[in-house]
């Protein structure tokens, strides 16, 4: 099969691997699109290893059609359109995934388009709903609101009935966020966001999900509210900081950090399984939706980068294969 492979560290390209071969609970997916994700980039140079048992090309999330069965596997039919989450090797035009990480494509969605929906429906969910458990009413403060992890979080926040404010770097991005919901537009470049919540919201954010890491620790906490919740699931600025545990414990400040690539299994398909239940009806009705900023061909996966990169888009960029369904 064609994949993309970093080589030599630091950059991709395309290269011949064998086809991967469905195992014990796995199923092979023939893959019409793959998401592009930071991660990729982090490991692309070289500080984001796939987990032991991985492929080690990169790709946490793929969409297309069940090609193979693994032995013990049964629910789904070759051919079916899927989407599915991975620890990696979703830059491939195969992919075995373990059953319990698949999903089906949601009706209404184009099967490439679906390729946007795993990482970010099981991250925001996991987080957002699950951990810190946002409930109707409440407001969250979504970091990157124009980001594929934001736009979703703005769209399942708003169909649970909590308010949301974003931050964001241009008027265009905010512009975006507004359309999906949020209600507080916060451009980091130039505005405090803890003043404008607090004008927004007096009492503070209930949960604040945060890629930004260090930099915004303090005035995450500064800007919560009594029992708010902090969950930070990226560290795009830096991995070190100092938190006043008295201020913490004032406020009864929750404060999680979350990976989910490395996570068990198990947890995955836990996760995986919430998502089918509570997050892909509402995707099937419409009510909330893939972003998707840039299609790319598989063999474009470095210009992907680049644009990533560059974080001037809105929402996901696919790679595209090319794939057909398989025969039946």
């Amino acid at each position: 099969m064609r994949a993309v492979i970093v080589d030599p560290p630091g950059s991709l390209r395309l290269s011949e691997l064998p086809d991967p071969v469905a195992g014990p609970g796995e199923v092979l997916v023939r893959v019409a699109a793959a998401g592009v994700n930071r991660a990729d980039v982090m490991q692309r140079r070289g500080k984001y290893p796939s987990p032991p048992g991985a492929p080690e090309h990169p790709g946490l999330e793929v969409s297309g059609w069940v090609a193979a069965l693994g032995p013990g596997v049964s629910g789904w039919r070759v051919g079916e359109p899927v989407c599915a989450l991975l620890a990696g090797g979703g830059y491939g035009e195969l992919v075995a995934v373990p059953v319990g990480q698949v999903l089906p494509v949601p009706a209404g969605v184009p099967v490439e388009d679906a390729a946007a929906l795993p990482e970010v429906a099981c991250t925001v969910w996991s987080n957002v709903f699950t951990l810190a458990g946002l409930r109707p009413g409440e407001s969250l403060l979504v970091h990157g609101g124009s980001s594929g992890i934001g736009t979703m979080a703005i769209q399942l926040a708003r169909q649970v009935g909590a308010r949301v404010a974003v931050t964001a770097g241009s008027a265009e991005k905010l512009e975006a966020c507004a359309a999906l919901g949020a209600e507080l537009l916060v451009n980091y470049r130039t505005d405090d966001f803890v003043a404008a919540v607090r004008a927004w919201e007096p009492a503070g954010a209930d949960v604040v999900l945060d890629v930004v890491g260090a930099p915004y620790l303090a005035r995450n906490v500064e800007v919560l509210a009594t029992n708010g919740r902090l969950v930070v699931i990226a560290t795009q600025g830096g991995t070190s900081a100092e938190v006043d545990l008295g201020t913490l414990m004032r406020k009864r400040i929750s404060l999680h950090a979350t990976t989910l690539r490395a996570r068990p299994t198990a947890e995955k398909a836990a996760i995986v399984a919430s998502v089918r239940d509570h997050v892909w009806p509402l995707v099937a009705d419409g009510a909330v939706r893939p972003v998707v900023h840039e299609r790319f061909a598989l063999a474009d996966a470095a210009r992907a980068h680049e644009v990533l990169e560059g974080s001037a888009h809105v929402g996901k960029l696919l790679l595209l294969t090319g794939a057909e369904p398989p025969v039946a």
